[in-house]
């Protein structure tokens, strides 16, 4: 587990008899209790693939990654294509769609939008409940007509991310996109409920300027970070530019430019 999971009583829970069997792989894979009476979360495991579900009287509801219904489905039909923000600030153009790394997947929302644009996407997730979460959403795309395509354009890899950018293998990644962890304020409930589930297992990026250093070691052609708007830049190097929202921004850091 994780340092900062260790902090945290979770067990692996099945949600009925037929899935005891994948309960059991998932706890042995993530060398976690399938009993424990004191557990604070349980990843449950059930018709609906994977959850992550905060145990207790005022846990929100339970969270899972589902690239083909719910908000991913919407942001896909609806979010405006090459014309957002994230795609803006990673640099998707006419005849351009960068081969990114998202070093800090999460859900792997921005990745899923970066993909269906059609982009090539590697994501590391360091926090192996959310990595089991992220892997069985992409498991589940796959069986979907429409999102399959998708995707198949998204590889996770396992590790920190800090070291795996550091030990790169291969061709590097055009672009390298982070969004570390911040103490956040927004008052959405969907905000509300992953972060409560969130912080408590993850903890805020402290490492973020070494993450930073190794983004910026790595990456081709330049460096994408997003922030809560007013917060300040990670610490290291000043972005050359920033793209500004209504609740975040994207600061940028070129190294060259990106063309068809």
């Amino acid at each position: 587990m994780s340092e900062q999971a260790a902090g945290c009583r979770i067990k692996v829970e099945a949600l009925g008899e037929a899935y005891q069997a994948l309960a059991g792989q998932w706890a042995e894979r993530l060398g976690l209790p399938l009993a424990e009476p004191e557990a604070e979360f349980a990843l449950q495991v059930g018709a609906q693939g994977l959850q992550l579900q905060q145990l207790g009287p005022d846990a929100p509801g339970p969270v899972r990654v589902d690239f083909v219904e719910g908000g991913a489905a919407h942001r896909r039909l609806f979010g405006g294509g090459t014309g957002q923000m994230i795609a803006k600030a990673v640099g998707v153009q006419q005849g351009v769609r960068p081969r990114v790394l998202d070093a800090t997947a999460g859900l792997g929302k921005d990745a899923f939008v970066l993909a269906s644009l059609g982009c090539e996407m590697s994501l590391i997730e360091r926090q192996p409940l959310i990595g089991a979460l992220l892997e069985d959403g992409l498991a589940r795309g796959l069986d979907d007509f429409e999102v399959a395509p998708i995707v198949s354009r998204m590889h996770l890899l396992k590790g920190n991310s800090i070291e795996v950018m550091r030990n790169w293998e291969g061709e590097p990644p055009q672009v390298i996109y982070l969004d570390p962890m911040f103490p956040h304020r927004e008052k959405t409930a969907l905000v509300k409920k992953e972060m409560r589930l969130f912080r408590p297992l993850v903890g805020d990026d402290n490492d973020a300027p070494a993450l930073l250093e190794a983004a910026l070691a790595l990456a081709s052609h330049r460096v994408v970070v997003k922030r809560p708007r007013k917060a300040p830049c990670i610490a290291g190097p000043k972005p050359s530019h920033a793209l500004d929202g209504k609740s975040s921004r994207y600061d940028i850091y070129p190294k060259k430019a990106l063309k068809p």
